[in-house]
């Protein structure tokens, strides 16, 4: 029986049997179809090899093939599609392509695009409706060579003084608009190798990404991006980690992304994590661009530069609050707000150290109106643990639904009461049935938070890839301030991306839980107070994410990760086996870094080479200069600017005479800089007029549980 069920058949009668031959040509089905009647439709520039690798699939899965240019426009032209161009010019020819193709119906097949159908709007959502549409992203330089072999003379635009590389680029836009799946072809890949990726990406279409708790393998309470994007928390009080770990880059795909700009990297990796039932590529696409677009003061967003020896400089601080923070956080709420359901309104509780704080708020601050009416962001900071500036930045006048409170705490207890919120019954259902409204958070304990951290991970190693410093496969060691552990964290998954980093350095200053437990297996609070620094960003003891790093390091063993982190909470304190401990050290090393040191670091670095460093990229340079060997090259993450520890750098430069006006200070500052410049910004969070005022609470959970209702109360209608 013939598979191929046309639901209407417009085309004349010499396709139709061209398509029933092509069925019958086929081998007895192994595999069956995917997608049940819905075709599968290879999408791509001319020259990506569409029409082997469809029949390839037809054969696997035994369905018809159907070849756009082959079997329909030359039967309904009776001419061959070149002598078509030739004869009616690229206008002409779109137009009547694009008519063929709307008067074309199949279901159940393999069809292979003609490599300009996507530029007809009319005809692309006609088919798009009949199935999935597959994107072959081959590289151009293969095609380019494949085009030149084949000496192909039928493409559109293809005239004298044009390179084919100027129409590659041109028709990219189109392709990224109308892809449901895009299959990155690595350079050199076969037809063969590229129709098994299809397959693979087909059959994870069909099966959508799932997540779990770290402290449960219940498959039944496994859930989707969407639900861990506005949940933040799992119920157990885990964290949620992917069902089925990171997806792996082949070496051939990385290297396509060398010489990419930052979005076009985050764009291809985060759609390998998101799966398009969640977000759209298209979707996710517009959402990257607007979060890595002028809103940095650097077109790299990103950028390496070189500081010394064999060291490396990752500025992550060119964002709207000079940060590394922004990288995740002017992406985070665009994925947040995508996923939000109807009918609910939701309030974001942050605790922050410092700089997560305004960088949340400049977020979510940039949401559309219709999402900043059912959005609400409530930060809590460390009153006395925090710089002057990043105060002046949460305290800021922000639009839409957002506040920041001083609290007479350290950021543990921020944290602490936070996490009490959320796993209180309660609480969250007397704010969903008297409000309507539903806690999350955009701490880094939030998966959508975290993922998009792993992004200039990747983009650090390719940078020193195009710059000619390593060819891929060649081994990096990336040294990190860590707190919080989400930014190692994100360093780690993307090394079981593919990622070449041999060693994560993770940076304490004298607050070094972290290191201590690293190197001895032993997490110990008893009797361990916070204690300020000049680096307030790392100022935790009780680091969230470690629990992803150690369900990661353990194989993902929920049962250990639950019995762990039960234990300290209760009792303060865990240790770990010989046996993790040492798959711990396999991953990571750690180092603690004093104040003396850190300040002398800053002197020391301003000395040699006129760069300023803030004083937690200062820690990591401590650390990352006592354990690294020099024999690969170290990223060390400067994860803010100086300018938001003004009075810490004057220090370390020996300048007495400090101005006590923030803006004073940052403007004394510009005039020592060589690099980086100053941050203008930090300068706008100082103008006077521009802040609102701050509120302050006790250190007492019930004091900040009442914010929170007085957040609700101010920001959403209460439901009657």
């Amino acid at each position: 029986m013939l598979r191929c069920a046309f639901q209407r058949l417009l085309c004349p009668p010499p396709i139709y049997r061209r398509i029933h031959w092509l069925y019958l040509s086929t081998s007895t089905p192994n595999r069956g179809s995917l997608l049940g009647d819905k075709n599968i439709l290879l999408m791509g520039p001319p020259g990506a090899g569409k029409t082997t690798v469809g029949r390839i699939l037809a054969h696997k899965l035994g369905l018809p093939a159907v070849d756009i240019d082959d079997d329909v426009l030359e039967p309904t032209w009776n001419m061959p599609v070149a002598a078509k161009l030739a004869s009616v010019g690229g206008q002409r020819f779109l137009e009547e392509e694009g008519k063929a193709l709307c008067n074309f119906s199949a279901s159940g097949c393999v069809i292979s695009l003609s490599g300009s159908n996507p530029l007809d709007t009319l005809a692309m959502q006609h088919i798009k409706r009949s199935g999935i549409v597959v994107y072959l992203d081959v590289d151009a330089e293969d095609i380019i060579q494949r085009l030149a072999r084949m000496k192909v003379n039928r493409v559109v635009g293809q005239e004298a003084g044009i390179p084919m590389k100027n129409i590659l680029r041109y028709r990219k836009q189109f392709y990224e608009k109308w892809f449901d799946i895009r299959v990155l072809c690595g350079r050199g890949e076969t037809v063969l190798e590229v129709a098994d990726k299809v397959l693979n990406v087909l059959e994870r279409y069909n099966n959508p990404d799932k997540y779990i708790s770290t402290r449960s393998n219940d498959a039944s309470k496994s859930v989707y991006f969407s639900d861990v994007a506005v949940v933040g928390m799992a119920k157990d009080g885990g964290l949620y980690v992917p069902q089925n770990g990171f997806p792996k880059l082949e070496a051939n795909e990385w290297v396509r992304l060398v010489d990419k700009p930052y979005h076009e990297r985050a764009f291809v990796l985060l759609e390998k994590c998101i799966h398009p039932h969640d977000i759209s590529g298209p979707d996710l696409k517009a959402m990257v661009m607007k979060a890595y677009g002028s809103n940095f003061a650097s077109e790299d967003v990103a950028p390496v530069r070189h500081l010394m020896g064999n060291q490396y400089i990752q500025e992550l601080f060119h964002g709207p609050t000079a940060s590394f923070k922004d990288l995740a956080l002017q992406l985070m709420p665009q994925l947040f707000a995508q996923c939000l359901p109807p009918m609910c309104n939701f309030l974001v509780l942050v605790a922050t150290s410092g700089d997560t704080g305004s960088a949340v708020l400049s977020g979510f601050s940039g949401l559309k109106d219709v999402h900043k009416h059912k959005t609400g962001v409530l930060v809590f900071f460390p009153g006395d643990g925090v710089s002057e500036i990043q105060r002046r930045q949460m305290t800021g006048l922000w639009e839409g639904n957002v506040r920041a409170v001083s609290v007479g705490a350290d950021f543990d207890f921020c944290q602490r009461s936070i996490k009490q919120m959320f796993g209180t019954p309660e609480l969250t259902g007397h704010l969903a049935v008297e409000y309507g409204t539903l806690l999350n958070t955009a701490n880094s304990i939030n998966w959508a938070r975290l993922l998009p951290q792993v992004v200039y991970h990747t983009s650090s190693y390719l940078d020193l890839c195009r710059g000619g410093v390593i060819s891929f496969g060649d081994p990096v060691d990336v040294c990190i301030p860590t707190g919080n552990f989400g930014n190692a964290m994100s360093a780690i998954y993307a090394k079981s991306m593919g990622l070449p980093i041999r060693k994560v350095i993770c940076a304490s200053n004298h607050n070094c839980v972290i290191t201590d437990f690293i190197t001895t297996g032993s997490y110990n609070l008893h009797n361990r107070p916070l204690l300020p620094s000049i680096s307030p960003a790392i100022d935790i003891l009780k680091s969230s994410n470690l629990e992803r790093f150690i369900y990661h390091t353990s194989h993902g063993d929920s049962h250990l990760v639950k019995e762990l982190f039960t234990s300290l909470d209760r009792q303060q304190h865990f240790s770990v086996s010989e046996k993790l401990l040492e798959n711990i050290q396999e991953d990571v090393s750690a180092g603690s870094c004093s104040e003396n040191e850190c300040l002398e670091a800053i002197r020391a670095v301003y000395e040699n080479t006129g760069y300023i460093m803030d004083t937690h990229t200062a820690v990591a340079k401590v650390v990352g200069d006592r354990l690294q060997d020099d024999s690969c090259p170290l990223i060390i993450s400067a994860t803010a600017h100086y300018g938001k520890f003004a009075p810490a750098v004057f220090k370390a430069l020996g300048i007495s005479g400090i101005p006590e006006d923030p803006a004073e200070q940052l403007k004394q500052l510009n005039g020592l800089a060589g690099e980086p410049g100053m941050h203008t910004e930090l300068l706008k969070c100082l103008d006077e007029g521009s802040e609102q005022g701050q509120r302050g609470c006790e250190a007492d959970y019930e004091k900040m549980v009442e914010e929170v209702e007085d957040m609700i109360q101010e920001s959403f209608l209460k439901v009657v």
